[in-house]
């Protein structure tokens, strides 16, 4: 049995690490300069990836159109049966 498929485990993480997080949020909030760096830091790595962040975001509104289509063929299909 793998550690990290028990569930005590799992949730003993993921308790850990949400309390860390805030904690380290709670921390950069108190600080302006921080929060200005990491504002910065942000900023930078959105500029320098910009094109693959709008490619991505551009597949998955085209894969959400095509979800809604499809489930509304499904739902048209639906109907007819019923009416038959």
């Amino acid at each position: 049995m793998k550690l990290a498929q028990n569930p005590v485990v799992k949730g003993s993480i993921v308790s850990s690490t949400v309390h860390t997080g805030s904690k380290l949020m709670s921390n950069v909030a108190k600080h302006p300069v921080l929060v200005f760096g990491l504002g910065l830091a942000a900023g930078y790595l959105i500029y320098k990836y910009r094109k693959e962040i709008v490619s991505s975001t551009t597949k998955a509104v085209d894969a959400g159109k095509d979800f809604v289509l499809q489930q509304k063929e499904n739902l048209e299909d639906i109907v007819a049966e019923s009416k038959e």
